[in-house]
């Protein structure tokens, strides 16, 4: 997958990952290094748990989908660590 596909995807997750865990987001850059980051922990995960194979396959649900449930798990994780709470709107 192309570094642009990545960009976009990454941007996609890591915006809705934001808002589903009541955070807001991490403008855009940190949206999309979210997104990017959650991308490759959600392809692991997928492939070394679900047996998923070519969890990132473009711009598609699919990839989207695996690069959002990856961020969510990567906003879990460093909001466990962090201390970090989030707020209701």
């Amino acid at each position: 997958m192309g570094i642009l596909a990545w960009i976009v995807v990454g941007l996609i997750a890591g915006w809705l990952a934001g808002m589903v865990m009541r955070g807001g987001g991490y403008g855009l850059i940190g949206d999309i290094i979210v997104g990017i980051v959650g991308a490759l922990l959600g392809g692991w995960i997928a492939t070394t748990f679900l047996h998923v194979a070519g969890g990132m396959t473009g711009i598609n649900l699919y990839s989207i989908l695996v690069a959002f449930a990856g961020a969510v798990v990567l906003l879990i994780l460093v909001r466990l660590v962090s201390g970090r709470r989030a707020y209701t709107r």
